[in-house]
């Protein structure tokens, strides 16, 4: 069985249409998306913590967790926003 090359002889043809405003804006709504996510985990750990329920290594796990995506929802907008 051979198994020919992906894309021999076609340099660059994969994503004509994929710019890098295009990818940061792509990777912006995704980053939105999963921060919306997790910041309801969050929400719901809070509540769980205070009613006793959640030990509190949980909710500094989930804290961490939201700062995480919240500095990369940041970090693709800012980047989304200097592309020209």
């Amino acid at each position: 069985m051979r198994i020919e090359a992906l894309a021999s002889g076609t340099a660059g043809v994969h994503t004509p249409s994929m710019t890098l405003k295009s990818a940061a804006l792509l990777a912006l709504m995704g980053t939105g998306l999963l921060t919306i996510v997790v910041g309801v985990a969050f929400i719901v750990s809070l509540a769980g913590f205070l009613h006793g329920v959640v030990p509190v290594v949980s909710l500094v796990a989930s804290l961490i967790r939201l700062f995480a995506t919240l500095s990369l929802a940041v970090f693709f907008w800012v980047f989304q926003k200097e592309q020209s």
